[in-house]
């Protein structure tokens, strides 16, 4: 990886997209900083807490970088986007109008690029809105800000909404801005950052309690060597050796394929003999991506979403809000129920956009066209079902995975590292993106660089 970033930089075009890409990273963080005018000073404090207690809301914070949780100007970040684009990549399943427009080549894709924009500023709204009443419901929503007593909170939440919305079609800019003009996917990269970014505000915290330059747990001031340094200077050493083993792990499944073996037929077409030749069709393991988990956070967090909204105090509730908050949340005092059914909505989820991704029945019919079969598989049904049962059984390893990753890290964390701002520090979402964009930048990159080679060879 970094040989490749190091012969990027000496190609002078690729040297001005790094640069450019890099630029227009710098802009997004100084984003996730600006605060918002009329959020109150308080929130600055809060808003950490109300992230954790909240799955949905703590992902959009750390996808955002943390922007979400200090009030700053890209509040939302990049999420709204990303929620259009899976809406519309599902809709074009059921539409016919989405679906010819996404078999009509670039016009197409322009088409639906614009009505995933319109579906942007639909959600930014709608969740800008959501935020807003949150935020007025905890009391963080300034009352005076045109003046005393001039203006009513409606004022104001309408004026945070516009501001929120502003700033997620911003992001949205950038990020179309870095894939034109830059290196690699923008949309990717500033879910990169942002992740980057947020794990690294908590590993900067915990290097501040080892060498004495901040309390910890409300202590008195630390020292280097006391029994607090030492204790988050153990717990950074864990933390560091169990991100490595789990990225290891994320990687090697990432890359984890089955080569379906096709051999070609040969054909006499005039004085000219074609085909013979063997190929394959390359069925990734996990080729779902983190999608299952982002499906299945959504649906165990909305009803804690939807209280907060309303107002109510899911800390001292009780009935069916106290049995939600106990049984139903990742930090419930009795939260099996949770874990269990985020693993089957993962499997659900994870087998319904199998059968988006991959259609056995077009892939056996276009390898009949083109003169192709598979080794000891007669063409058209037979290879079909063939084709259907090696997806099934990949789609349940890749599922499996994805329970494991969405589940299992959490845990250790929070048992190894009680108590510590390390175990915020990467989510199972976070850790299964940030491996998944880096390796698509890094074949971004080696595919720049081969391109230039062979341009250089022609020359």
């Amino acid at each position: 990886m970094f040989e490749t970033l190091k012969n990027a930089f000496k190609v002078k075009d690729i040297r001005r997209k790094l640069l450019i890409t890099l630029f227009l990273l710098v802009v997004f963080r100084i984003g996730s900083w600006l605060p918002i005018p009329g959020v109150k000073g308080s929130y600055y404090g809060s808003g950490v807490e109300l992230m954790q207690n909240n799955a949905l809301l703590g992902l959009i914070s750390a996808i955002s970088g943390g922007a979400l949780a200090t009030g700053a100007f890209l509040s939302l970040g990049i999420a709204p986007y990303i929620n259009a684009s899976i809406i519309f990549q599902l809709l074009a399943v059921a539409i016919p109008y989405l679906e010819r427009l996404s078999k009509q080549g670039e016009e197409g894709k322009r088409k639906l690029n614009q009505l995933t924009r319109y579906g942007t500023l639909v959600l930014a709204l709608a969740q800008s809105i959501g935020v807003a009443i949150n935020w007025n419901t905890q009391g963080f929503l300034m009352t005076d800000l045109f003046g005393a007593g001039t203006n009513l909170p409606w004022v104001v939440g309408t004026f945070v909404v516009v501001i929120l919305v502003t700033g997620s079609m911003f992001a949205m800019w950038l990020g179309e801005k870095i894939t034109e003009l830059g290196v690699g996917n923008g949309i990717s990269l500033l879910i990169f950052v942002g992740i980057i970014a947020t794990a690294g505000q908590r590993i900067i915290i915990t290097f501040q309690e080892v060498f004495g330059i901040q309390k910890a747990s409300g202590a008195a001031q630390n020292t280097f060597g006391d029994s607090v340094s030492i204790n988050a200077m153990w717990q950074l050493i864990i933390f560091a050796i169990m991100v490595i083993v789990i990225f290891l792990f994320i990687i090697f499944i990432d890359l984890a394929e089955r080569r379906v073996t096709i051999q070609y037929a040969k054909q006499v077409k005039g004085r000219k003999m074609y085909g013979g030749q063997s190929s394959h069709i390359p069925i990734k393991v996990n080729a779902n991506g983190v999608l299952p988990i982002i499906f299945s956070s959504a649906l165990t967090s909305f009803p804690q979403v939807i209280f907060s909204f309303i107002g109510t105090d899911i800390a001292s509730a009780t009935g069916f809000v106290g049995f939600y908050r106990d049984y139903l949340m990742p930090t419930g005092q009795y939260n099996y129920p949770y874990f269990i059914i985020t693993a089957i909505l993962i499997f659900l989820f994870s087998f319904f956009y199998a059968q988006i991704q991959f259609n056995p029945e077009e892939v056996s019919r276009n390898i009949q066209q083109y003169g192709g079969f598979i080794p000891g598989i007669r063409p058209g049904k037979p290879t079909t079902d063939y084709l259907s049962k090696i997806s099934r059984r990949l789609t349940f390893f890749g599922a499996f995975f994805l329970a494991i990753i969405a589940l299992v890290p959490s845990i250790i964390f929070k048992a190894l590292l009680p108590g510590s701002v390390l175990t915020d520090a990467f989510s199972a979402t976070g850790l299964l993106i940030v491996v998944s964009i880096a390796l698509e930048i890094q074949k971004q990159l080696e595919g720049q660089l081969m391109m230039k080679h062979y341009k250089g060879f022609l020359k």
